[in-house]
């Protein structure tokens, strides 16, 4: 059986100036490929693989083009245009996608991205996104172990640290004192999970347990050197505060990275900060 927001097998009917007519089931009944959506090659008994949407009418289309994002996923849409309905997202269909102003969080703006959740609306059958994304993360205990590589998206910053989207399903965080680069919402990256909390809350980290946040510290500690034409006005006396400040890390972190630095002889370490040696 078909069904709005999945892709099917579906049987060709018959042609018409507008397009194919396709067999998608008793519910939906025939459904219309439109002529630019058609294959090169097709024939009336054949089979062609599409997704299935409702076009600007309301009523069920279909089309061989690939959307995004399908329902029941997250994903970064950018806004293309706002009326009395909601916002309309660019979700890579004919017809965007409709983020009603009841699911909206904040006031949207026409070329920016945001993080959604896209699914079946039940009382209308129409495909729609909503910025309300806890009521979609699963709220279950999470079995993930220590130090296991996770996929994450982020999509919002507290002041912990950024929020983050695991394998499309459960709710984590990512710590700003162990971040060292600028993420941005919508971002999609490699992570690891530190812990799983009794009360089900993630920690994660952008690196694999050992020296490798370390190493990659000491790389950005070298590179705002070199921006700063080999000095920087930071030492271990330094306050956290001004270390966070300058490079968004803990004053631990930053000792380490520096101690192992020096220990490389790649800076030297004074009483009013650091410098290139090479």
């Amino acid at each position: 059986m078909a069904n709005i927001g999945e892709r099917a097998t579906l049987t060709i009917l018959r042609e018409q100036p507008f397009g194919l007519f396709l067999d998608a089931g008793d519910e939906l009944g025939e459904v219309l490929l439109p002529r630019r959506e058609m294959p090169v090659k097709w024939n009336i008994g054949g089979e062609v693989d599409v997704f299935l949407y409702h076009d600007s009418e309301d009523r069920p289309v279909a089309t061989m083009k690939r959307p995004k994002v399908m329902p029941g996923e997250f994903a970064y849409l950018e806004v293309l245009s706002i009326n009395a309905v909601g916002a309309f997202l660019d979700w890579g269909l004919p017809k965007d996608l409709l983020l009603p102003f009841r699911e909206q969080k904040e006031r949207l703006e026409v070329g920016k991205s945001y993080v959604v959740h896209v699914h079946v609306d039940e009382a209308s059958g129409r495909i729609v996104a909503t910025r309300r994304l806890n009521k979609y993360l699963n709220k279950t205990l999470p079995k993930y172990e220590e130090g296991q590589e996770v996929d994450l998206m982020l999509y919002g910053k507290t002041e912990l640290g950024y929020k983050a989207i695991i394998e499309g399903r459960h709710s984590g965080v990512l710590f700003a004192n162990e971040v060292f680069r600028r993420l941005r919402a919508g971002e999609k990256t490699k992570g690891y999970v530190v812990q799983v909390r009794p009360d089900g809350k993630v920690d994660l980290s952008l690196y694999p347990p050992g020296r490798a946040k370390i190493n990659d510290l000491e790389s950005r500690i070298e590179d705002e050197l070199k921006k700063r034409g080999g000095f920087m006005g930071l030492n271990d006396s330094s306050p956290a505060e001004a270390i966070h400040q300058v490079l968004g890390v803990s004053k631990k972190a930053f000792k380490q990275a520096t101690g192992a630095l020096f220990k490389k002889r790649k800076i030297s370490i004074g009483d009013d900060g650091i410098r290139l040696t090479e």
